[in-house]
């Protein structure tokens, strides 16, 4: 049905009630239920994130030496992970067809890593407990001792400043599970050469470094887990029995 007259119907502007003025505690409390939500589970204070390094467990390590399998198995347990780096940067630039990558352009590559890696703290703060991370900055840091370059400053103030737990553990050369794939474009060889440097990186940093076992993935996951004093490990222990 069509109206006479439409005009009528419409409100003049000046009917228009005004809201009501937000009041501070409400806008406060609107505020923290955003930052509540999930698109803020980080914690960009990175002067704070070094007080909470003894929360930050790293497994490092052999490339190819059976870390990601172990940090699956700690994932499927309850236990808070934060994977690789380093792979996440070259499934995403060989999605898009980007060439940070070891293998075109390697310092950006780790530029990209020593980014993403500061990015995982940020996360891991914020949940309680501690979380399992598989490389990190010291990686990033070996990288550059073992290739002749300069340590970049940020990368430097990184690793002095950002720390993890004291104790690292440290997955060895293991010829019989080391294979390579489209990520992972580089022989043993080359995979043990950078093993020593990153030993050597974390202990000039003043970790202190724990070897994997050559064991399958439930006894390697019960040898962190009885590392670890804390509730959540002996949860995870429980689990594996």
């Amino acid at each position: 049905m069509m109206l006479s007259n439409p005009a009528a119907a419409v409100e003049p502007c000046s009917r228009v009630q005004p809201l009501p003025p937000l009041r501070f505690d409400q806008m406060q409390s609107n505020l923290l239920v955003f930052k509540d939500s999930a698109m803020f589970e980080r914690d960009d204070d990175f002067a704070r994130l070094g007080a909470q390094s003894a929360r930050f467990v790293m497994i490092s390590g052999c490339s190819g030496g059976g870390k990601s399998t172990l940090l699956a198995a700690l994932r499927s347990r309850g236990v808070a992970v934060q994977p690789e780096p380093g792979r996440q940067i070259v499934r995403e630039q060989l999605f898009i067809g980007g060439d940070a990558l070891p293998w075109a352009d390697v310092e950006s590559f780790v530029r990209l890593v020593v980014s993403r890696a500061m990015n995982q703290l940020a996360e891991a703060a914020v949940h309680e407990g501690f979380t399992v991370f598989d490389r990190g900055l010291v990686d990033a840091f070996a990288w550059f001792r073992t290739s002749g370059r300069a340590v970049p400053p940020p990368l430097a103030e990184a690793v002095r400043r950002l720390r993890y737990a004291d104790t690292v553990f440290m997955a060895p050369p293991w010829r019989a599970i080391f294979h390579e794939d489209a990520e992972r474009r580089h022989g043993f060889t080359e995979a043990e050469a950078e093993y020593h440097g990153l030993v050597e990186a974390y202990q000039a940093l003043g970790y202190s470094l724990i070897e994997l076992p050559r064991v399958d993935v439930d006894t390697r996951l019960r040898f962190v887990m009885e590392r670890l004093p804390a509730p959540q490990a002996k949860s995870a222990i429980d689990r594996v029995s």
